[in-house]
């Protein structure tokens, strides 16, 4: 065998400095990503069928409820998603996020003695159901986006819940939770039937059936029949069944019988939205993302002072790399805590405003992390700063977080002319919610991310989105969306995209590589989820973060705890602007899988 020539042994060399488990999936047809490879199968039979990335996403949204539901995420849930559509070259936001029922008061929690809004495990998960906004998201997109009929988008979902998937590992050990099975019995009978038949969980390869489930999607696609033929018809019929008709009635009559808040009217008047998203620019690239009705201009908020730092020169994930991002974000967060929220005054402008950005970055030391959360800083009035950032009702917690060890999903998918979507489904976590037998799933308990203070702008009120921490984005380049970025994992989203925009813009990874790149999240800030517990100091760092780089960090003050993942089920999608070619990078760290054509 010849000896390599130098070239050759150079670029062997430099792929292996950043090799990786999988390879990049590419095409020019379609590419689809989602959470498991039989929803991304789901999504790209829509594109096999000459359906476009709207229907695929639909039906891997549709899917996902069923094939993941252990992955925070139910039929009853919610979703946030940004959808380009080529023909007309708009970008919109999508709020599939539930509101908050009409009985859900800061008067009706104050009554009954909470500062909180409870969920759980325990007996009080009830409290805080929230609409259902994914269906209605679904039925959004595919009705104004997409091609395929409602009927045929659901065709896998039906298919999965009635005929059975094989159970796999990831869900498996999910099951063995054991707050699973205790939350199931607090709600009798909950899911036990279900999801431990003979009272243990599938095992892995063995066909598990949701016969419920399957029921209700059922009754979607026999109201799509009463469309006869006519595609928005049919979609219009099942929206009322799920709204206004017996499924919401269903919804309403489960809550109440529970003693939560949820009733069948407040279904009768929600509606998806599509909404103009947030931008800005960072290292020449247009970010494209939602508002602060979620978390999303976290990301921005750090970019713009993260702009201020030569990053490259620090070195991707050395101590001084992840010690900037993290005294970035908290800086981010802290403002989220104040100024974030479904309201119309949030100061975002300023908030995004470089003068602020400057000011703020001001405040990282490279030589010290800040111990506890810092004050936010007040965007309308320069230099000053206001209330501290963690209301006195939230009281230090102790130990390594819980957060990543399941997470929600996401779902990707662009199309050969370059309609592009980029969705994260949640909702209804079994150990924290209430199981409804008559349905096949739980419901969303998200209405614990409000706050129950008087003023503040993601304070409770009847018929609001909570400050969700659902979020995605898009890259555009020369004003045009070529990629995708996602990642599921709560407070550690937006926190994991930031990581994922840097690799990609910063370090020139690719795809697989970006999403493979170990991650760090900081938790010095009030969890979004019921304790909603405060972690001072805590910055979390993955297994592949060295020993070496992690005793810098203790040095710079940072109290570094290993966890699994910081983010779980990252997605990037991108079409190359030149040639057209799709390309898809999907995280290993879960069944997470891509496929293209």
């Amino acid at each position: 065998m010849s000896r390599p020539t130098g070239r050759i042994h150079e670029i062997e060399h430099h792929t292996t400095d950043r090799a990786t488990t999988r390879p990049v999936v590419a095409g020019t047809q379609g590419v689809v990503a989602a959470g498991h490879p039989l929803v991304a199968m789901a999504g790209m039979r829509m594109l096999l069928a000459g359906g476009n990335a709207f229907d695929a996403a639909v039906a891997a949204g549709f899917a996902a409820a069923v094939v993941e539901p252990t992955a925070s995420y139910t039929l009853c849930g919610e979703c946030v998603a940004l959808v380009h559509d080529a023909r007309s070259g708009q970008t919109y936001a999508v709020s599939g996020q539930g509101t908050a029922p009409a009985l859900a008061t800061l008067a009706s929690f104050r009554a009954r003695g909470l500062d909180r809004i409870p969920t759980g495990p325990g007996p009080q998960a009830h409290l805080s159901f929230t609409v259902p906004g994914a269906v209605d998201a679904y039925l959004t997109v595919l009705e104004t986006l997409g091609t395929r009929t409602l009927s045929e988008v659901l065709a896998p979902a039906v298919h999965y819940a009635a005929h059975g998937f094989p159970m796999y590992e990831y869900m498996h050990r999910l099951l063995a939770v054991p707050e699973t099975r205790s939350q199931f019995d607090i709600y009798p009978p909950g899911g036990t039937a279900v999801f431990y038949p003979g009272g243990r969980p599938p095992e892995v390869g063995e066909l598990f059936v949701q016969p419920a489930l399957a029921g209700t999607l059922r009754r979607l696609v026999e109201a799509d029949a009463h469309g006869r033929g006519h595609r928005r018809a049919g979609i219009a019929a099942a929206r009322e069944r799920f709204y206004r008709g017996d499924i919401a009635a269903t919804i309403g009559a489960f809550s109440e019988r529970l003693g939560g808040l949820l009733r069948a009217g407040d279904l009768a008047g929600y509606r998806a939205r599509l909404e103009p998203p947030l931008r800005t620019t960072f290292e020449g690239r247009e970010i494209v993302g939602q508002s602060a009705w979620t978390q999303g201009p976290v990301l921005m908020q750090a970019l713009a002072m993260l702009a201020t730092l030569d990053l490259r020169a620090l070195g991707h994930n050395s101590a001084r790399y992840i010690h900037v991002v993290t005294e970035a974000l908290k800086l981010a967060f802290a403002d989220r805590e104040r100024y974030y929220g479904d309201a119309p005054d949030v100061p975002l402008a300023d908030l995004l405003s470089p003068a602020y950005a400057r000011e703020r970055a001001a405040l990282i030391r490279m030589d010290r992390a800040m111990p506890e959360a810092p004050p936010p800083g007040d965007p309308r009035r320069r230099g000053t700063a206001t209330a501290a950032a963690v209301p006195p009702a939230r009281t230090p917690a102790t130990g390594a977080a819980a957060g990543g060890a399941d997470g929600t999903t996401h779902i990707a998918a662009i199309d050969r002319d370059g309609n592009m979507i980029s969705l994260t489904p949640s909702g209804g976590v079994f150990r924290k919610s209430a199981f409804a037998p008559e349905l096949g799933c739980t419901l969303s308990t998200r209405s614990e991310m409000f706050v129950l203070d008087d003023g503040h702008p993601n304070a409770l009120v009847p018929g609001k989105r909570p400050r969700t921490t659902l979020v995605s984005y898009l890259i555009c380049e020369d004003g045009v969306p070529t990629t995708t970025v996602g990642c599921p994992g709560g407070d550690d989203q937006a926190q994991a995209d930031l990581q994922l925009v840097l690799n990609l813009l910063l370090f020139g990874m690719n795809a697989q590589q970006a999403v493979e790149a170990p991650r760090f999240s900081t938790q010095t800030l009030v969890n979004s989820f019921y304790p909603r517990v405060y972690r001072p100091g805590q910055l979390n760092v993955e297994p592949g973060v060295s020993e070496s780089t992690r005793a810098e960090l203790r040095a710079l003050g940072h109290t570094v705890s290993e966890i699994g993942a910081c983010g779980i089920g990252a997605v990037v999608t991108r079409r190359d602007p030149e040639t057209g070619v799709l390309s898809a990078g999907a995280d290993p760290r879960r069944p997470t899988y891509a496929l293209a054509w």
